[in-house]
């Protein structure tokens, strides 16, 4: 039987539409709930993100059984795109794919495209798993299950990578460098929780300067960003922001966090008690390299150079053993290769890419 595709009405089908990947993902012991919140605020309008995008949830049907769901999301700062976001859905349905798009079509056809796998905004989550499906995501990482690359495999990819690697060869390699670093007056300095709104207000100016042409990159402003980290402030520590500044003047900065995912088991979401473990105990392994930028007027390796070794410091001192970089749209050559470079240096040999995802992009005239 070929799926139908339904508007969210009343009370109970939102209720379905949000309790659908409990039911899904009972099969999959990795996935992790963590990104759950995102969801509730872009469908429940919640979000600032919500001031300058419409977002429709929709279930998927097989005659009057609920299988799956997404939304539709229009961005105003994407406006060529129209996303299927929050996509989720039981094996073995037919016509998903169709149902999906001829809606698209018909809310949005002022879209010339549709990309399927970004949720709202390349800050709250991107893409569907394409490997490694047999271990738990890093925290702000896609896990989705392999039949999802099925429903849509006939649109185009864009594919995007991840590299892990152990952090010893990291260690000595900056214990090595750091004491001839010669940083030309730069600063580097850590968030300071007293000017959190502050130092947001930076990561947000530095982010739209830096990742301009990047895919799918919409401008974000200082209230949605401070809304998303304000939502972490308990797990968050100073040494996770670092920025870079010359005479006073912010021109880089870099985001790394512990993989929040090690704090809790299949289909639960992070709550006070993994805080507390976090705090009283860290049992975390692994930590994330989530974003480094320079600003485009002032490019230089000392500004990278400078981040990562304050980066390699706080992250030896919390006993981490592992990191792991991305994810890195595959067409980015720049970063992918200064990534290897960086790593080979370390460890004295090229890695290949430890995760891989995508999402689909297609014309939607």
């Amino acid at each position: 039987m070929t799926v139908t595709v339904h508007p969210v009405r009343g009370r109970l089908e939102r209720r379905h539409w949000f309790k659908l990947p409990e039911k899904i993902y009972r099969a999959y012991p990795h996935h992790r709930a963590t990104e759950g919140e995102i969801a509730r605020w872009l469908v429940n309008g919640t979000s600032i993100f919500c001031r300058h995008a419409t977002v429709t949830p929709y279930l998927i049907k097989q005659g009057r059984r609920a299988v799956g769901r997404f939304a539709l999301v229009k961005d105003e700062k994407l406006p060529d795109y129209v996303q299927v976001s929050f996509f989720q859905a039981h094996p073995g349905l037919q016509g998903v794919r169709d149902a999906i798009l001829l809606r698209a079509r018909a809310q949005h056809p002022e879209c010339g495209r549709v990309v399927v796998g970004l949720d709202g905004h390349l800050n709250f989550a991107c893409g569907f798993l394409a490997s490694n499906f047999d271990e738990p995501p890093l925290f702000g990482l896609p896990y989705t299950p392999p039949y999802y690359l099925d429903y849509f495999d006939a649109l185009p990819q864009r594919g995007m990578v991840s590299y892990r690697f152990q952090n010893q060869g990291f260690y000595d390699l900056r214990r090595a460098v750091e004491p001839n670093l010669d940083l030309g007056g730069l600063t580097i300095r850590l968030l300071d929780p007293k000017n959190f709104r502050r130092d947001i207000d930076i990561y947000t100016y530095l982010n739209n300067a830096c990742f301009e042409d990047h895919p799918y990159w919409s401008k974000r402003t200082g209230d949605e960003d401070f809304e998303l980290f304000w939502s972490m402030r308990l797990l968050l520590k100073p040494e996770n922001f670092i920025f870079a500044e010359k005479d006073g003047k912010p021109v880089g900065f870099l985001l790394w966090y512990p993989d929040y995912n090690e704090l809790c088991g299949p289909g639960r979401e992070l709550g006070l008690r993994d805080v507390l473990r976090f705090r009283l105990r860290n049992p975390i392994k692994t930590v994330r390299l989530t974003e480094i930028a320079v600003h485009p007027e002032f490019r230089s390796k000392k500004v990278v150079a400078g981040m990562k070794m304050k980066m390699i410091e706080h992250v030896e001192r919390g006993g981490y053993s592992f990191t792991e970089g991305g994810f890195i749209f595959e067409e980015n050559k720049s970063s992918i290769g200064s990534t290897l470079a960086y790593i080979a240096r370390a460890m004295g040999r090229e890695l290949e890419p430890y995760r891989r995802f995508c999402v689909f992009e297609e014309e939607l005239g």
